[in-house]
C-alpha cells in the first residue's frame, strides 16, 4: 500500500478511497487510525477483520465538528460540557445513540451508546471534511498490539491491508483519547488517555470514578490484555537483568547492558506519553528476553501511562 505525504491530493484520493468501501490509514494527534466509512457496513467489517479484532469491542467515530456529533448522539449538559472544554482533541465522548443514527450497528457492537471523537490533528479534520461522513477509525494495529504514532508503525503492522497511509509526521500526545461516558446518570472515565482525568473533573466540577475492570465493554481499550508487545514486561523495575532492555524515566537509570530508552530525564509526563509507543516498539524490536520499566509517577498523564503498562504486561 502507498505512503503519501499527507498533501491535498493525498487526502482528496484518501477521501475518494473512503467514499467507495476502503479503508485509509490516517494521522491524529494520539495515534495513527484504521479509518473506513462509518455507515458503510461492509466497509466496518473490513476494519475489524484487518485488526483481528473481536466484535464486541466497540469503535471510536471520527467527526469533524459538533454539528455532526449531535446527529449521531443526543448529548447531555455533561457532554457538551466535555466537547466544549477539549473539542477538537484527545478526547472521546460515549452517548446514547440518536433514533434515527445512520451508523452501522457493528460500529457500536450492537450497544445503544456511541462513542464520537473531534479530532484536532489537521490532517484528520481535512480528511473527515473531504470524506463528508463519520470515520469509524480504531488504531492502525493488529488488536491488542502496540498502537503507531508514526506512518511507518501502521505499515509494518497492516501491511497490504489500507489504499493508503497518508504520512502527517509522528503523533503529538502518544497516548489514545480519553474515552468519558456521560450515558449514565454520572460520567464514568472507560479508558484512561491523552487528557488527564484531573482535567476532566476539573471542568465538571467533581471527582470522576474509572470504571471497574470487570464493567461491560462500551469503549476501545477495556480489554484486560492490550496495547501489548510480543516480549514480556516487568514493570516498577529498579534494576535491569544482564538480557533485558530498560524502558526509562527521570534524571538516573539503573545499569543496563542491552538497550535503554529514557521516555524522559526531566520527568515530563507530556514528554513521556508522546514518545511511550515508540519506544516500547523500539525496545519490542531489540531482541531483549524482557523489558524493565522503571517506576512512572500514577499522576495527570502518566496514569494513563500506567495502565497502557498494566494491560500490556498482563500475562498471556
Amino acid at each position: 500500500m502507498p505512503v503519501l505525504p499527507a498533501t491535498d491530493e493525498a487526502i482528496a484520493y484518501a477521501a475518494e478511497l473512503l467514499r467507495s468501501g476502503a479503508l485509509v490509514v490516517f494521522p491524529t494527534e494520539t495515534v495513527y487510525g484504521l479509518g473506513g466509512d462509518a455507515s458503510n457496513p461492509k466497509a466496518v467489517a473490513k476494519i475489524f477483520a484487518a485488526k483481528e479484532r473481536p466484535q464486541f469491542n466497540p469503535l471510536i467515530v471520527h467527526v469533524s465538528d459538533l454539528a455532526q456529533a449531535e446527529a449521531l448522539a443526543d448529548f447531555g449538559p455533561a457532554a457538551y460540557e466535555l466537547a466544549s472544554a477539549f473539542w477538537p482533541g484527545p478526547l472521546t465522548i460515549v452517548a446514547p445513540k440518536s433514533p434515527d443514527c445512520p451508523i452501522a450497528d457493528l460500529v457500536t457492537a450492537g450497544l445503544d451508546t456511541i462513542a464520537i471523537r473531534v479530532p484536532g490533528h489537521p490532517v484528520a479534520q481535512r480528511l473527515l471534511k473531504e470524506a463528508s461522513g463519520p470515520i469509524a477509525a480504531p488504531s492502525a494495529n493488529r488488536s491488542g498490539r502496540i498502537s503507531p504514532t508514526e506512518a511507518r508503525h501502521a505499515a509494518a503492522e497492516l501491511v497490504d491491508i489500507p489504499g493508503v497511509i497518508l504520512d502527517g509526521g509522528a503523533c503529538t500526545c502518544g497516548l489514545e483519547s480519553t474515552v468519558v461516558s456521560t450515558a449514565g446518570e454520572d460520567p464514568v472515565v472507560l479508558r484512561l488517555g491523552a487528557v488527564p482525568r484531573s482535567a476532566i473533573e476539573a471542568v465538571l466540577g467533581h471527582p470522576i470514578p474509572v470504571a471497574k475492570k470487570d464493567a461491560p465493554i462500551a469503549s476501545p481499550g477495556q480489554l484486560e490484555r492490550h496495547y501489548a508487545p510480543q516480549t514480556p514486561l516487568r514493570l516498577n523495575a529498579l534494576t535491569v537483568e544482564a538480557d533485558e532492555a530498560l524502558l526509562g524515566f527521570g534524571s538516573e537509570l539503573p545499569d543496563c547492558s542491552a538497550k535503554a530508552i529514557n521516555l524522559s530525564r526531566t520527568g515530563d509526563l507530556t514528554e513521556a506519553a508522546a514518545r511511550f509507543f515508540a519506544a516500547l516498539r523500539e525496545l519490542d524490536e531489540s531482541g531483549a528476553s524482557a523489558i524493565a520499566v522503571m517506576p512512572i509517577p500514577n499522576e495527570g498523564l502518566g496514569e494513563a501511562i500506567n495502565d497502557r503498562l498494566r494491560r500490556a504486561a498482563k500475562a498471556r
